[in-house]
């Protein structure tokens, strides 16, 4: 029997590995583009930073440190240099995907940083495992720039998985649906007809303005805004207001709200304040052909006939009067129930010629 050489010997001593198997190593040294570790075998495996991690900004220094034990795949057993290849990001995605799977199965949500923004969505890491959302799927409203949520940790769920495809999809716009439908549920619960609830102006249109109740929406329309008359909710409104608003109706989920509380209605005390026989103030808030409507108070409007503007013929109101003008005018009817109030300037006049004519007579 012949002897064993040296080398023989110590080939023998070593273990075997083949391509594609997992080893582990300890960490020899840690240069500026690669990790070399020992793995037992004749030659030391090599991690390189491209191998290591998918970000090309990570230190290797930082995160790997000499003494260390790391679990590695081989990619070649002898590189040509008698080196071995190994990849350490591989296999972590390995057991990403791993991990993705069973979250898929289980429809667990997910927290990770987001590592990408792309025009058609965003892109986040599980243990090395590329997830991609759809720009469709990461809100529960359209948003053009999702730069905002750059390096920004999200939750979501896996509604697609097939790594052989390479076609791993996220939906962060199912849980925020789900959340909000939550929410809406405990609102609902809680609000009744009646109520008084604070809320953050969301969005204002022409014929009014949606407020976040927290949970839901609710619709201020222009006509409930004020007792008085509003021409432009984008003038009384922008968004982001804190506002406190009455539940006016519910029907389904749809909200009806009003800031026209009912203690600060002005006909409460218009009886008192517009009386017949009491001299008034107003401004001209709109014409028509057979007179003039005067705002007395905000939400509280009177007829000023066009045989009432002046003791002279007046052929339309517009010849002598114009919006926004201030008179004084004299109650000549009044009638709660039915909201109205008639005014005469044409009365002051004549009190006033009398006054004169009867000053006159006593010269």
């Amino acid at each position: 029997m012949s002897e064993l050489s040296f080398e023989q010997m110590l080939e023998g001593s070593v273990k075997t590995i083949r391509n594609g198997e997992i080893v582990q190593g300890t960490v020899i040294d840690v240069k500026e583009d690669e990790i070399i570790l020992n793995i037992g075998y004749k030659a030391d495996g090599i991690i390189t930073k491209s191998e290591y991690s998918n970000d090309a900004t990570v230190v290797l220094a930082d995160v790997v440190h000499p003494g260390e034990t790391m679990e590695a795949k081989v990619l070649k057993v002898n590189d040509g240099e008698g080196q071995v290849i190994l990849t350490y990001k591989r296999l972590a995605a390995e057991k990403g995907n791993k991990r993705l799977e069973e979250a898929f199965e289980n429809q667990e949500v997910l927290k990770a940083p987001v590592t990408q923004v792309l025009d058609g969505g965003l892109c986040v890491n599980v243990e090395e495992a590329r997830v991609f959302i759809p720009a469709s799927l990461v809100s529960d409203t359209y948003e053009k720039d999702l730069s905002k949520y750059a390096d920004q940790e999200i939750e979501f769920i896996i509604t697609e998985f097939n790594p052989r495809r390479r076609r791993i999809i996220g939906n962060r716009k199912q849980l925020l649906l789900a959340e909000k439908a939550e929410k809406q549920k405990e609102l609902m619960e809680r609000i009744h007809v009646g109520d008084t609830v604070e809320g953050v102006v969301k969005n204002v249109t022409d014929f009014g303005a949606f407020i976040d109740l927290g949970g839901a929406d609710g619709l201020l329309h222009i006509s409930e805004m004020s007792w008085g008359r509003v021409e432009n909710p984008k003038k009384v409104f922008n968004v982001g207001d804190q506002v406190r608003v009455l539940i006016k109706e519910i029907n389904g989920d749809k909200i009806a709200l009003s800031l026209k509380f009912p203690e600060e209605n002005p006909w409460l005390c218009a009886a008192e304040n517009f009386a017949v026989g009491n001299v008034v103030y107003g401004r001209v808030a709109r014409m028509t052909d057979f007179g003039a409507f005067i705002e007395l108070a905000p939400g509280v409007d009177a007829l000023l006939h066009v045989s009432q503007i002046s003791k002279e013929h007046v052929a339309k109101p517009s010849d002598v009067l114009s919006i926004g003008q201030e008179i004084e005018a004299k109650v000549v009817d009044f009638n709660g129930d039915d909201k109205k109030i008639s005014l005469s300037m044409k009365a002051l006049q004549m009190a006033a010629q009398a006054d004169e004519e009867g000053y006159a007579e006593e010269e």
